[in-house]
Formats: structure tokens, sequence, C-alpha cells
């Protein structure tokens, strides 16, 4: 079966499938690209670090409930098939996408407006666990033999798609509407947008065909009358699935999530960047970076999956600070001389200031005057030319870790497990590894630079990195010890 599936059939797979999971990606990711806005509408207004700090915690538990989506949707994909399975998962997701932009603001129905966005974001994170695991395992049942990290690489290009479709429809909108309509209504455009993107990704889907392997092991009677207990209670398969977890999904997760993630937070939240300016620099780097995984999926088939993705564990535990430290001295004003300054008298006891330095950063900071102090409330920082090129090269190091850790790990998941059970047992360690390890890294960095910060530590703005370090540096050694650089093969039996 797999010697007679051409280049045009593979294409055709890859395209549907990849289609369905970039909308789904780019759903989730909205979310995270708006978070800073989203505080604003969905929680209390009076506190905005707590209100910040309370749309990251909604959103990781969008990332916590996708290993229970992975168990459900798993489970229904290995009993009746890969293709119904994510047709689901891609309805679901763009409903509760497209309804969160629908909620009334917190203003509108108090409690409630936070309550069902958590809601919307569970059953996201809930379709997500089952999307993933079904169309990499439905591309790599399609690839022909040997090929597999080249063939499933294409669909780990969707997430990093996903979140530079989201920015840029995010800067579309900014830049149709004016700010005041953005704020007040024009941030939900991107959520309803969604639906329509759904629709076209289901008409795509619904003519696919189930994989060849399932198929065939349907045909024969093969399939399993139990995938759960099948995975989980065989202790020599639930080795396996703690050995994907621990030694390479767990360490993949924090580093996809530090690059793509907090790098976004931090330029936005620690360097004060201008919100538009930072979502540019982060789109570019991605752009830039995209077809390094399907560099490093096809170099898997040649030399083994396991280095690639642990060297790129190792790069990234290694050189998270100096490439951190780089990026905040970039934006770090109290160390720059000024070659312009201006102060304008607000309403409310505001003033705003406006400085220029000699190496073109750019900054305004608005500020609350009383009698005793001067409180700063937000801060806005633009740079430009070299320095703008700099933030952006560091970005794109970043990404050049995630494409080494992600590029070859569907295939690495896939060639661990059975077909019978293997849509199961391969989505459990991957959604644990990237929703719980990987979904809960923006939370936690963020609360760790918030206390740092609190502490007076005069480098709080590394203090968040610990947290990814610690966990690639766990997962390196484990996989170094117990993970063999040649496929398992258990999809032989």
């Amino acid at each position: 079966m797999k010697e007679n599936t051409n280049t045009k059939t593979i294409w055709k797979v890859i395209g549907a499938s990849s289609m369905g999971t970039l909308i789904e990606w780019y759903d989730f990711f909205i979310f995270g690209s708006l978070s800073i806005v989203i505080s604003t509408k969905f929680f209390p207004a009076d506190n905005p670090t707590a209100a910040f700090l309370s749309t990251l915690a909604t959103f990781a538990a969008g990332f916590v409930v996708r290993p229970f989506g992975a168990l459900f949707f798993g489970r229904l994909g290995d009993l009746i098939g890969r293709k119904y399975t994510f047709m689901v998962t891609l309805l679901l997701m763009g409903g509760a996408t497209f309804l969160i932009g629908c909620i009334p603001s917190y203003e509108s129905i108090g409690f409630f407006a936070p309550l069902l966005v958590l809601i919307l974001r569970l059953l996201q994170g809930l379709a997500l666990g089952g999307e993933y695991g079904g169309a990499a395992t439905y591309v790599a049942e399609h690839a022909p033999e040997g090929q597999r990290g080249y063939w499933t690489s294409w669909i780990q290009t969707t997430a990093t798609f996903g979140l530079f479709i989201s920015l840029v429809v995010i800067l579309v909108t900014k830049y149709i509407l004016t700010e005041q309509q953005f704020d007040a209504w024009g941030w939900r455009v991107p959520f309803i947008l969604s639906i329509l993107m759904v629709y076209v990704s289901y008409l795509i889907r619904k003519n696919m065909s189930e994989s060849p392997e399932f198929a065939k092991a349907k045909q024969e009677g093969t399939t399993s009358k139990n995938p759960l207990k099948e995975s989980f209670g065989n202790r020599y398969n639930l080795k396996f699935v703690l050995l994907a977890l621990f030694g390479a999904a767990m360490g993949q997760g924090v580093v996809w999530y530090t690059g793509q993630f907090y790098s976004m937070s931090y330029m936005k939240t620690v360097m004060h960047l201008n919100s538009d300016e930072a979502d540019m620099i982060l789109g570019t780097a991605l752009l830039i970076g995209t077809p390094f995984f399907i560099l490093f999926g096809w170099l898997s088939d040649k030399v083994g999956r396991k280095w690639i993705m642990l060297l790129g564990m190792l790069f990234a535990l290694c050189t998270y600070r100096p490439i951190y430290k780089a990026m905040y001295q970039l934006a770090d004003t109290t160390t720059k001389e000024i070659s312009f300054s201006k102060i304008q008298k607000l309403n409310n006891n505001q003033q705003l200031t406006i400085k220029e330095y000699t190496d073109g950063t750019q900054m305004q900071e608005t500020s609350e005057l009383t009698n005793t102090k001067q409180t700063i409330i937000k801060k806005n920082i633009t740079v430009h030319g070299q320095n703008r090129i700099w933030l952006t090269a560091l970005i794109f190091i970043q990404i050049i870790y995630i494409t080494m850790v992600y590029g070859p790990i569907a295939a690495f998941l896939v060639e661990m497990f059975p077909v019978k059970i293997r849509y199961t047992s391969m989505s459990l360690p991957y959604h644990v590894g990237n929703g719980i390890f990987g979904g809960l890294l923006p939370a936690i960095s963020t609360y760790l630079t918030t206390n740092a910060q609190v502490a007076q530590d005069p480098e709080f703005y590394l203090a968040g990195l610990w947290y990814p370090i610690i966990i690639a540096a766990v997962c390196f050694i484990i996989g170094s010890l117990y993970i063999k650089n040649k496929p398992n093969h258990l999809n032989n039996g």
C-alpha cells in the first residue's frame, strides 16, 4: 500500500490535513496573540496585572485540558478511524473560537464573561488535543517508508503558519480600523472570521478517504477493541509512552512555547515594545524560519530523529539567558543617550513623555501625577534600524531551535507505536508535553518575572527562563540516556 502511494496523492493528503490543522492553530493562537486586549475585556479592569495573569491562566487552561482531548479523541480515532475524528475536532474548535468573539464584556455581564471564556477555552483545548494526533498519524500512514520525517514535517509548519496568519489578521484589522474602533469591537473580528476558514476546511476534509494503514487493519479485523487499555495498561507500551513524554515531548514543548509565545509576551510586557512592532518582528522571524521545519524533518530521515531534537534542546537551554539579555538591552532606555525629549500634559492629571535616543529607539511614557508621586501607567518603546534587525535575528535563532525539536517529532512519535493504538498512544505524550509543560510556560514565566521584579532583582527580566531551561535540561538527559536513534518499529506489529 505504501509503495503505491504516489507524490500527487501524498500532497493531497498533506493539503487537506494541513489546512484544517493550520486553521485550528490559528483559532488557538488568536487568543494568545490578543491576551493583553482580552485581559481588559473579560476581567476586572481595576488591577491590570492581575487581569493579565488571569488571562494567561485561562489561556493555559486550554493547554492543560489537551491531554484529556488526546485520550478521548485518540480512542475514537483508533476505534472508528482518523478521518471522522478530526472532522469533529475541527468543528468543535472553530465553533468555540467564533463564540469567544461573541461574548459580552465584563462590564456587561460581570463574572459570566470570564466563566464563558474559560469554558470555551477548555473546549478549544479538547479539540486541539484530538486534532494533532489525527493529522500527524494520517499523513504518516500515507507516507512512503523512509520519508516519514520529510512528509510529516509539513504538518509541523502549520502551527507556525497558524500563529503567523493570526498576527497578520490582527495587524490588518488594526490597520483598517482606528485605535478606538479596534479597542471597542475590532478585536472580535479575528475570532469571528475563523468560522469562514473552518467551513472551507470542512468542505476539503469531508472528501478525504481513510488512511491506508488503518483501512487495512480494519479490513483484517486487527484494530484495537480497547485502545486506552492497550496503550496504558500494557506495561511494555506504557514504557514507550513515558519515554516519548519525558525524553522528547516535554523538552520540545517548552522550547516551542518559549520561542513563539514567551518571546512575544516578553517583548510586549517586559521590554515594553510597541505591540504591533513586536508582532511584526515575531512574524518576520517565523516566516524566515518556517522552511527549516522541512529541512530538519528531511534530515531526520537520513540521520535519525533523536540527536536533532536533543541538540535543539541543548542549544536552547545553553543560550536562552544571553539571548534574552541581549533582547532586553536593545530596548533598555536606561542605558541609552537621549537626543530629543518632549513632555505633553494630558487630561486627568496625566502627562505624556516622548523621548528619542541616539540609536533611533523611541519611547512614549504615560504617567499619572499626584501630590506625592508620579506613577507610570503605560510605556511604549519602538526600536529602529540595526536594533530592529538584531532583535529579529535573536527571535529567529529561537525559531531555529523550534524547528529542530518540532520538525522530526511527529515521525518520531508515530514510529514508536503500532497502528492499532497509534492515535491514542502518540497523542497523550505529545499533548502532555505541549499542553502541560509547554502551555503553562507563559503563566509560570510571567509569574517568575513579576516576583523577581518585586524583589528588585537587577536581572528580573531573565527570571522567567529558569522554567524552560530546567525542563529542557531534564528532557535532554533522559532522552540522551534512554532513547534510541533509530525507530522502535513497533508499528510493524
